[in-house]
């Protein structure tokens, strides 16, 4: 029987502390808007949304919303100074010139060279691409956060991705439910578990090989 896994939230929080001063970084659907909530203290964040928001913050509080005021997966964002608006194709524009420091996504698939596949999901014969490829390629560092299996228990961490590609070779950082994964030059190195998780349980769930990094050490979120 395995551990129990992080909640979405922690997951959000472990990923929020790779995030640095000054960073501007685009948030995708799922485990990743929740980032924004959990800036870690000191730290200024410069949150983009493909939907034409610059500088916004957390989550609005409930009776709060604004129907005009939504991050890209529709989710109402708390009003901040300093906020800008723009439309799609300045956007566009900032992600597509290099002007993004981090994405954080979500995914369906990534594998041991970091390609990453996140928008269409074959069994169901659906999928949205929405601003995924452009932040994949567009993005200095493309940061993954998901759950570590899908739901039938398969391992969405794979050798080679058989859903359709968003991006190839994209993926630096993978942080699971269950574990921390860097893609380097070799392969995969698990940095860190969570908390009562062995490596041998983590590869056990995960389909390629990975090698235990020198300084591994048990997840924290300080």
């Amino acid at each position: 029987m395995m551990p129990e896994r992080l909640d979405r939230e922690v997951v959000a929080m472990r990923v929020a502390r790779e995030l640095m001063d000054g960073d501007v970084v685009n948030l995708g659907l799922g485990i990743p808007t929740l980032c924004s909530q959990f800036v870690p203290e000191g730290r200024s964040i410069v949150y983009h949304s493909e939907n034409g928001v610059l500088n916004y913050g957390p989550m609005a509080e409930e009776g709060e919303e604004d129907i005009d005021l939504t991050n890209a997966g529709g989710e109402f964002l708390a009003w901040v100074p300093g906020m800008a608006f723009f439309n799609s194709a300045e956007s566009f524009a900032m992600i597509r010139g290099g002007h993004v420091d981090v994405t954080v996504l979500g995914a369906l698939q990534v594998s041991e060279r970091g390609d990453l596949a996140n928008w269409m999901l074959p069994s169901r014969g659906i999928g949205n691409v929405g601003g995924a490829m452009d932040l994949a390629v567009g993005a200095r560092r493309t940061i993954v956060a998901m759950e570590h299996v899908d739901r039938r228990g398969e391992p969405k961490i794979v050798r080679e991705c058989s859903f359709p590609l968003t991006g190839r070779g994209c993926v630096s950082l993978i942080v699971t439910d269950a574990a921390v994964i860097e893609v380097a030059p070799g392969g995969l190195s698990l940095k860190e578990t969570a908390p009562g998780w062995t490596p041998e349980q983590i590869q056990a769930i995960t389909e390629p090989t990975l090698c235990p990094a020198d300084d591994l050490r048990e997840m924290t979120l300080w």
